[in-house]
């Protein structure tokens, strides 16, 4: 129509109601320019505007004011029906995501639907985490194998992309107080409680309600709620891949390890990126060397590292770890410690009643400060309390180690991989300077 209005072939334009042809105060000021400019009349057919004269085109102005509030109402309303219904697990369309079908249910007495595992993709989901889960396996890997088995994603060909979409969506995990703190701690906003988290359910994630897009590399800020279906993965595998997902500069690095089996993880003591392990013509030593400071010059680097002297006094580590324990999981017979698992819950609990006092602080008053203050007081030595007593019961558990012990004794005869698996099962992450290292152990 502008177009035309422009080439002259429209002298007039008619809409039924002013709201019909715009509800934007710029757009609709924009557009009476080129009508006056190409001397176009504009016609309400239920509204009479006289523009002809000042107060005619400032009651057409107040209109458009009023049709701009009413679109940002609708559009505000439509925003937090759906925020609504998603914390309350209703189904909110999209693609179905693979390894589920949809099927009806009822929720709060509400018709909508669900998630249900279709068992033949279910079993293809649960090797890709498992594949991806190893600390040398790429996208490519696991495609590869896809491809091998001659396994197709619903008649299409599997993509890195899909792979991603895959491993990143907590729709697949059997969420338990593990992947409750795991969000908690990176940013998400959780709409259920820590003890709804049993290890059985998938979970939803939607973008914050300020956001426009959802951010797949990070949960900061996602809306994560429990959803009424099974998951299929289980949280430690999901965790993992997650966590490998979320940051690969950091977690793993860019190729194949080749140069130490702690290649990926082991990280600079100073700014927590990479370390890597590199050769000089030359120079008799391998140096570990912080990517960050190679690439940018952003951080002064962790200092002098042998390669080999750093991953000797990691195996000590880890055989005085393991020789703490007999067993590295608990007996298949043997029940979870219904104590730890309500301390650890309730330390949950705590974090969020201190996380929403904090968001109190700016608004109070002296009084409800006060009461702020002491009631955090009360909340942080609650948790050093709960904290002790968890590390006690963790030092009680019985935890088979026999096959890990194996591999340690005979530690020189292990293959370059097989020695990255059994570092992976024992280390979490490494954080190294000249002056200090520190490991984080899974268990």
């Amino acid at each position: 129509m502008m177009s035309d209005i422009r080439d002259g072939f429209i002298h007039a334009v008619v809409v039924y109601k002013l709201d019909r042809i715009s509800r934007s105060i710029l757009d609709f000021s924009n557009m009476m320019e080129v009508f006056s400019r190409y001397n176009v009349q504009f016609i309400s057919a239920t509204e009479k505007f006289d523009t002809s004269s000042p107060m005619g085109n400032a009651m057409l102005n107040i209109c458009i004011v009023f049709a701009q509030l009413e679109r940002e109402t609708i559009q505000k309303r439509v925003a937090d029906a759906y925020y609504s219904r998603s914390q309350k697990s209703f189904f909110m369309g999209g693609p179905i995501p693979y390894g589920f079908r949809k099927v009806p249910t009822v929720i709060d007495g509400i018709h909508t639907s669900m998630y249900e595992p279709v068992p033949n993709e279910a079993e293809v989901v649960k090797l890709i985490f498992n594949m991806y889960s190893q600390p040398n396996t790429s996208y490519g890997d696991v495609i590869d194998r896809l491809n091998e088995l001659g396994i197709k994603k619903r008649g299409g060909n599997w993509a890195r992309p899909r792979i991603r979409e895959i491993l990143v969506n907590p729709i697949y995990v059997r969420a338990d107080l593990d992947v409750y703190n795991f969000f908690n701690e990176n940013g998400a906003e959780i709409a259920n409680p820590p003890a709804d988290f049993i290890g059985e359910n998938g979970c939803y994630s939607y973008k914050s309600k300020n956001e426009k897009k959802k951010n797949s590399t990070t949960v900061e800020g996602n809306q994560i709620v429990l959803a009424p279906h099974k998951g299929i993965v289980d949280s430690a595998v999901w965790l993992k891949c997650r966590m490998k997902c979320m940051s690969k500069k950091q977690m793993i690095p860019s190729q194949k390890a080749k140069n130490s089996w702690l290649s990926g993880k082991i990280k600079c003591g100073e700014c927590g990126y990479a370390l890597l392990a590199k050769s000089f013509s030359g120079r008799p030593h391998r140096y570990l060397l912080c990517s960050n400071k190679l690439n940018s010059k952003a951080c002064v680097g962790a200092g002098t590292l042998y390669t080999e002297e750093v991953e000797q006094l990691v195996y000590s580590e880890m055989q005085k770890k393991l020789a703490q324990f007999r067993t590295l999981s608990p007996s298949k017979n043997e029940m979870p410690c219904t104590e730890q698992n309500e301390l650890e819950i309730e330390l949950a609990e705590i974090d969020n009643e201190i996380k929403t006092l904090l968001e109190k602080v700016r608004n109070s008053d002296n009084a409800l400060f006060r009461y702020i203050n002491e009631r955090i007081n009360t909340l942080d030595k609650r948790k050093a309390d709960i904290g002790e007593r968890i590390r006690e019961l963790s030092q009680k558990k019985d935890i088979p180690a026999d096959e890990i012990d194996l591999h340690l004794k005979i530690w020189d005869e292990l293959s370059f991989d097989d020695k990255r698996q059994v570092a992976d099962t024992l280390i979490r992450v490494v954080h190294a300077t000249d002056q200090k290292i520190a490991i984080q152990w899974r268990f």
